[in-house]
């Protein structure tokens, strides 16, 4: 079976960042990680990742691959051929191409990000919040501290690789060549462990719930990201933890919608309120307001109120409120009712008539062509 294109494993694009590159590469990582997806196809998606990444995550690899493509292995055809179950992708760019030794398996490395979607008001979003979230993940093992042995016992420094995580393997073909590849017996960590803790099944991390407190800030709007330092994964081998960043969505309003810092909503008044004005009352995030309705206000006009929008998110001041009015039509008249609108539009009829002949004589110059 062939390869899958390793920016189609990743989810990226081919001009994407490094940095976009890193952070599909964690999520999928911790997404199909054995420890943590146990469906039966997991491990080996968790292995397809990671080696995209062991491409695409190098500049000098990544270059090589958008050039050649997966071809380059094919190259292994030289002398008779190489077996696919001996060396990665990644080993034929060393050989070739000139890449280095992989990085030591011992050494500090960074706990993976997490993400967590959080979702409040718009009045949270406005006014800011507090809030404490439950973010699962994986932590250092209590019992063990991380080294996967059973305690009273220690691991033991790999004999294959002597603690590197590498082995060198020599392929006498027509020509010797001799490359690097993960070890086999500790499948890279450079240690064997004997006796495995059983709080953790030999693995040095547990799967565990921590409460974190978030300070949503006042102004924040949908879709921004709050980062919180150090509350990520753990890191491996004394390695500094991850972050983890809180993905805010906000609720829909059922009055409120939001335009950049100003806040918009709409209130019904009716036919006599606009034809002769009046005082009107307005709900805000904080309590009711009144406005005053000048005669003569039309269905649509919008009334600007200052400082009752959203403070602007790390500056000073705040947005605006917005109130459209929309001149309800009255229905189940009364006959007196009604008799009193016939009145009032024969009073008014020379002016209606008016205004709706100049209107259609627009439309009969439009129509000619005038």
């Amino acid at each position: 079976m062939s390869k899958r294109d390793y920016y189609e494993v990743l989810g990226v694009k081919r001009n994407a960042s490094e940095e976009e590159i890193r952070k599909a590469y964690r999520r999928l990582a911790r997404k199909y990680h054995p420890d943590v997806n146990k469906e039966p196809d997991a491990e080996s998606k968790f292995k397809e990742v990671k080696e995209a990444y062991e491409i695409l995550g190098d500049k000098q690899k990544k270059a090589q691959y958008d050039q050649f493509g997966h071809a380059a292995a094919g190259a292994g055809d030289f002398g008779g051929g190489f077996n696919s179950q001996d060396f990665g992708f990644g080993d034929i760019f060393d050989m070739f191409f000139g890449g280095g030794r992989r990085s030591n398996p011992n050494a500090p490395r960074q706990g993976a990000d997490l993400e967590y979607r959080l979702y409040i008001e718009l009045k949270d979003a406005v006014f800011g919040k507090k809030v404490d979230i439950v973010i699962p993940r994986l932590e250092t093992c209590d019992v063990c501290h991380g080294s996967g042995a059973k305690p009273g016992t220690h691991p033991d420094t790999c004999s294959t690789c002597k603690g590197t995580g590498q082995e060198e393997v020599v392929q006498n073909r027509p020509i010797s060549i001799v490359y690097t590849r993960v070890c086999r017996d500790c499948n890279g960590t450079g240690k064997i462990v004997r006796e495995k803790c059983n709080a953790c099944t030999g693995k040095g991390r547990v799967n565990k719930k921590r409460i974190v407190s978030v300070k949503v800030p006042a102004g924040i709007y949908d879709g921004a990201q709050i980062p919180v330092p150090g509350e990520g994964e753990p890191g491996i081998n004394g390695g500094p933890p991850g972050n983890l960043y809180v993905k805010v969505q906000v609720k829909k309003n059922e009055i409120f919608n939001r335009d950049g810092d100003d806040l918009v909503c709409e209130i019904p008044i009716s036919y006599a309120q606009a034809a002769l004005g009046d005082e009107v009352v307005v709900p805000t995030l904080n309590g009711r307001i009144k406005m005053k309705v000048p005669a003569g206000t039309q269905t649509g006009r919008e009334f600007r109120i200052h400082g009752k929008g959203v403070p602007r998110l790390g500056g000073y001041g705040e947005g605006d409120l917005r109130v459209k009015v929309k001149v309800v039509t009255p229905t189940n008249l009364t006959e007196e009712q009604k008799q009193l609108l016939r009145e009032f539009n024969r009073l008014t009829g020379e002016y209606v008539h008016e205004q709706n002949s100049t209107f259609f004589d627009k439309m009969k110059r439009a129509f000619r062509g005038d």
